[in-house]
């Protein structure tokens, strides 16, 4: 169980409130600067958890069931944070690109029920290629929103607008994420809608 691969998901998880409390206050941009630099560690130990588990053998149970569920912690978390402290806001549409992080918390609740009710009917449904996309463009999505906070001095002028470039950067690639949110969960819907009868 107390495995290296388990032990980093399980820092993962106990990280999140940490990561949290550093994105609570939108104008301390040291704490977005350390809140960036502790949800890039979070990425790389998503990585090396999986590596090593594949690469020592040491796959268990319990790390296929908690990895998924760090992911989801850490994403709701950032996306609920970011959304109270009024950070999913740009230009053109304000406040909607909150939408696109609703989106994303939505489709995870309803594929984790899903997975769920398949599990029990022996039924498991691969990631896809482009589930995996859609992870990515999440995770630069939340980095960059982060970062965009950080460094509020990092401005580009596009379309009439000054735009902080790597917030600009999160809410266009939360959309991306969205709507391959959509798709994918659309995808794992149908297979699920085979087995209901």
């Amino acid at each position: 169980m107390l495995t290296l691969p388990n032990l980093l998901t399980l820092s993962r998880i106990v990280t999140v409130p940490l990561l949290a409390a550093l994105l609570w206050w939108p104008e301390w941009r040291l704490g977005y600067g350390l809140a960036f630099g502790v949800y890039c560690l979070m990425g790389v130990t998503d990585y090396f958890d999986g590596y090593l588990a594949r690469a020592q053998g040491a796959v268990s149970k319990l790390g296929i069931f908690l990895d998924p569920i760090a992911d989801k912690i850490m994403v709701a978390a950032v996306i609920l944070v970011l959304t109270a402290q009024g950070i999913l806001r740009g230009p053109y549409v304000g406040d909607m690109h909150v939408i696109a992080g609703l989106v994303i918390l939505l489709r995870e609740i309803a594929v984790s029920g899903l997975r769920e009710f398949l599990g029990g009917i022996q039924v498991s449904v691969p990631v896809s290629r482009l589930a995996k996309w859609k992870t990515t463009f999440q995770m630069i999505c939340l980095g960059a929103l982060i970062l965009g906070q950080a460094l509020p001095g990092w401005l580009m002028t596009i379309g009439g607008f000054t735009v902080n470039v790597p917030h600009t950067v999160g809410l266009t690639t939360l959309w991306a994420a969205a709507v391959l949110t959509v798709i994918t969960g659309w995808d794992y819907l149908r297979v699920g809608l085979k087995h209901m009868d």
